[in-house]
């Protein structure tokens, strides 16, 4: 079997880094693809090889469709194939309404919306040539609840979403499945960006029908599980995975 390669955007910690190497196990080659954190980058990339499997590191803000192009150069040259793509590069602003700039809304939505897109463009022309391929994001559940100082993350989430259905529809025919996995709150770095972040664990650990807070290992296993061709008639659709607290009104 030619070897299958796997590209993760934001894969240097949190779940993308999970994600990256839990596919690295399952035997995939894989694309570490990092903003800032190039020390962390290198260090998953180490993980990897020790595994077994080849690590291509490359530096590009999905949010800037140019450095997109960048990296997915990168990954034909390398490669010649791509046959995952997780889309799990995320940012954005934590504010009110009132205190929302242009600026803000730009930044969160070029990178958590934006990307997806133009990065499914050029994963597409790659997984075509191979006769297929899946895309998975990660969304949150600010696209369809209220959270505190949420609002321009949540939106750019709920566009995330609306695409993923519209890529799934337009892709179906060079077999390619798109889906998201949904999020409760789970504790990663990307949290304590939230000013709000102790109310929001202590909430989540108190209000949880399940029992405990959804973990990074959660919400890996669901994007395995989309990746798997048993789940290939799921398209379009955003899987939530949150212990049962959105169910709460």
């Amino acid at each position: 079997m030619t070897q299958k390669v796997a590209l993760v955007t934001g894969s240097s910690r949190g779940i993308g880094k999970a994600t990256a190497l839990k596919l690295a196990k399952e035997g995939y080659d894989i694309v570490i693809n990092y903003a800032r954190s190039k020390t962390a980058a290198l260090e998953t990339a180490a993980e990897i090889e020790a595994l077994g499997r080849k690590a291509l590191t490359v530096k590009a803000n999905v949010g800037d469709v140019e450095k997109i192009k960048h990296l997915f150069e990168e990954i034909d040259k390398e490669f010649g194939r791509l046959d995952v793509f997780v889309n799990n590069a995320a940012s954005g602003v934590q504010r009110p309404v009132m205190e929302l700039e242009e600026s803000h809304w730009n930044w969160t939505m070029n990178i958590n919306s934006k990307a997806l897109l133009f990065c499914a463009q050029e994963a597409a022309k790659l997984m075509e040539k191979n006769n297929g391929g899946k895309i998975v994001s990660i969304s949150s559940l600010g696209s369809i609840r209220y959270l505190e100082n949420y609002t321009v993350v949540g939106v750019s989430k709920a566009a995330l979403e609306a695409l993923t259905r519209y890529l799934a529809v337009e892709l179906a025919e060079k077999n390619i499945t798109v889906n998201a996995v949904s999020g409760g709150a789970v504790d990663t770095e990307a949290l304590k960006h939230f000013p709000n972040r102790e109310e929001l664990l202590a909430e989540a650990r108190k209000k949880t029908p399940a029992g405990r807070m959804v973990e990074i290992d959660d919400m890996v296993n669901a994007v395995m599980f989309l990746l798997k061709d048993e789940s290939s008639m799921i398209r379009g659709q955003t899987i939530i995975v949150d212990g049962g607290i959105s169910l709460l009104v």
